[in-house]
């Protein structure tokens, strides 16, 4: 792993923190062949603080939208996201290297350059209604969150969710944001139906650290208040401790699940952090700029967890991890969500209503999501 000051360097940035933003460093891309270094010129650096860069929005112009899932750690068979990168800034998130594939920095880039597909709804429609379609859960925001600022003037998933109102087909949903509830309408209706589950993130209570991990996602109270809201709508909720980092939010595990518990969440899940390509890089410099006093001993958890890796993309082990932090982590996730009424298997999502609109209705028996 690139040290942190070699890290500073090959970005070309100093290292300070911008504010809002989860990380000011601009890796180079791992797929470019060329990449910066930086040069003194012997001149005093006359800038106190670095610029803090807008959001760049850019439009995405995929023909798809559905995402099929292979993965065996996954419990869902497809997904869409109507958003590329993620101005939320979280450090630790395991989608920042996707962004490579676009030709940006897993990290500032991941941040500030937002790839949007406004066509979403169309091409969702567009695929559900194909002969060969089986209807099935369709996972909003697996990779990155679908309720980032951008959504409140785009309002891209809300189109997403219309359109699978229309055809019955079921959502579960995946985020950190309180912009879900801008939607609770049509989430309520759905889930009145079987058709319609959120899954909500909760790092940490502590405000001060929620605002450094993840400089731009909604506050830890905003978050449980959202859970109360559409918990009192009738659509349930699942409260994600997601994700534990040894030695920096995991003393927090019981009381992130005794306060989803308390705002109404149904159930309970748990993942370990995982820093794959150039998170893990990014995370160590935003730990000896923000935590320097505890980055080296959170590191060393953190491979304790990982087979002396900072990260282990093996099916079955990357949300897991291996030996006695992730198992103890694990018996207290288990004894604590019995406790409070959160173990146990989710509902099911309701396939079986689907139907092509002006079509006939589906035949499929319910899924569990």
């Amino acid at each position: 792993m690139m040290s942190s000051s070699r890290l500073y360097a090959s970005a070309g940035l100093p290292a300070k923190a911008i504010n809002g933003r989860g990380t000011q460093l601009a890796p180079p891309n791992r797929f470019e062949t060329i990449s910066r270094e930086a040069f003194d010129d012997g001149w005093p650096d006359t800038e106190d603080e670095p610029s803090a860069p807008r959001t760049t929005l850019l439009r995405d112009a995929t023909r798809r939208i559905i995402t099929r899932n292979d993965s065996p750690d996954l419990p869902f068979e497809q997904s869409a996201n109507p958003y590329r990168g993620c101005e939320h800034g979280c450090i630790y998130c395991f989608a920042r290297p996707s962004h490579a594939y676009l030709g940006f920095s897993a990290g500032l880039d991941f941040e500030t350059k937002i790839i949007c597909k406004p066509d979403a709804a169309r091409l969702l429609e567009k695929e559900l209604s194909r002969p060969g379609y089986k209807p099935a859960p369709l996972v909003l925001g697996s990779n990155t969150d679908p309720y980032q600022p951008v959504e409140r003037s785009l309002a891209i998933t809300r189109a997403l969710l219309e359109v699978l109102e229309r055809f019955n087909n079921p959502v579960a949903i995946v985020t950190k944001s309180a912009g879900i509830l801008r939607d609770m309408d049509i989430l309520a209706r759905m889930a009145a139906k079987g058709q319609a589950r959120v899954h909500i993130s909760l790092t940490t209570q502590d405000t001060r650290l929620s605002r450094l991990m993840e400089p731009r996602a909604a506050s830890p109270a905003r978050r449980l208040a959202a859970i109360s809201s559409l918990t009192e709508a009738g659509i349930p909720v699942t409260i994600m401790a997601a994700p534990l980092i040894p030695g920096l939010n995991d003393a927090e595990l019981e009381s992130l699940l005794e306060a989803g518990a308390k705002a109404g969440a149904s159930a309970a899940a748990m993942s370990l952090v995982r820093l794959p390509h150039e998170v893990a890089e990014l995370f160590a410099a935003w730990l000896q700029t923000n935590l320097p006093e505890r980055a080296a001993h959170v590191l060393s958890l953190i491979r304790q967890c990982r087979d002396g890796q900072l990260n282990d993309p093996r099916f079955h082990q990357r949300f897991t991890g291996t030996g006695a932090i992730p198992e103890m982590l694990h018996q207290r996730f288990e004894r604590v969500s019995r406790a409070l009424g959160l173990a146990g298997v989710q509902s099911r999502l309701n396939c079986a209503s689907f139907a092509i609109p002006g079509g006939t209705s589906s035949t499929h028996q319910l899924t569990l999501l």
